[in-house]
C-alpha cells in the first residue's frame, strides 16, 4: 500500500482534530456561541466517523492502523492548541486552516490511490474532498 505513510498522517490528523475541535467547542465565546458550539460538535462527530472509516481501511488491507496517542502526535501535521477562551473569528480561522490541510492531504491520497487502482481509498477520499470543499465554503461565508 503506497499510501500507508500518507494514510498514517491522515488518520493521525483526524485523531488530533477530534480533540482540537472539542477544545474549540468547549471554549468558544461570543455572540454566536450557540451556532459555533453546535457547528464544532458536528465537526468532531464527522472527524470521529472518518477516523473509524480510515482505520477500518487499514484492517481491510491486512494492516494495523496507528492506535497510540503518541503515534498520532508523532505523525500529525495538524497542531494542537492550548485551551483558552476562543473568539468566533479565532475558531473559524483555526477550523479553516485545518480543513485546507485536510483537503490537500485527501486530494493527494486520492490521486495515489486512483493511480494504484485502489478504488476503495480513492472513493473514500473523494467523499472527504467533497465534504472539505463544502465546509470551506461555509467557513468563508462565516468569515465575512
Amino acid at each position: 500500500m503506497k499510501n500507508k505513510e500518507s494514510l498514517d498522517r491522515y488518520l493521525s490528523n483526524l485523531a488530533v482534530l477530534i480533540t482540537k475541535t472539542h477544545n474549540l467547542h468547549w471554549n468558544v465565546v461570543g455572540a454566536r456561541f450557540k451556532a459555533i458550539h453546535e457547528y464544532t460538535e458536528s465537526l468532531y462527530d464527522y472527524y470521529f466517523e472518518k477516523f473509524d472509516e480510515v482505520a477500518e481501511e487499514f484492517k481491510m488491507k491486512g494492516q494495523y492502523p496507528l492506535a497510540k496517542l503518541s503515534d498520532y502526535l508523532k505523525h500529525a501535521t495538524v497542531k494542537e492548541i492550548e485551551p483558552k477562551d476562543f473568539t468566533i473569528p479565532e475558531v473559524v480561522a483555526s477550523i479553516k486552516e485545518d480543513m485546507e490541510l485536510m483537503l490537500a492531504d485527501a486530494k493527494k491520497i486520492r490521486e495515489v490511490a486512483a493511480a494504484e487502482d485502489d478504488f476503495t481509498i480513492s472513493n473514500l477520499m473523494e467523499d472527504h474532498v467533497a465534504y472539505y470543499v463544502k465546509q470551506l465554503w461555509f467557513l468563508e461565508a462565516m468569515s465575512k
